[in-house]
């Protein structure tokens, strides 16, 4: 039996490759930030399955100041909006 597609609330698949949007903190601000998802995976450890996504931030986001690292993140996939491909990202 296959698995169901991971998707957003727009209904659009989410897998590596694709350019995404979520919501960061900074300090007491909320900004929205612009990565690229790397990997899908699950995590069991709260007793369901909830879905994660290690994603690598692209550099663009709201916001004044600029973002210190582009290091890998891993952020859960409930409040993620797909825009679109990554071709051409970082």
């Amino acid at each position: 039996m296959a698995r169901t597609p991971l998707t957003d609330f727009t209904g659009a698949e989410i897998r590596p490759g694709k350019l995404i949007t979520f919501s960061t903190r900074r300090g007491n601000r909320v900004r929205v930030t612009e990565a690229v998802v790397v990997e899908t995976k699950t995590n069991r450890a709260a007793g369901r399955v909830v879905p994660v996504l290690t994603v690598r931030p692209t550099g663009r986001e709201s916001g004044i100041s600029a973002r210190k690292t582009l290091a890998l993140r891993t952020i859960g996939a409930e409040h993620v909006v797909v825009i679109g491909d990554a071709e051409g990202q970082a």
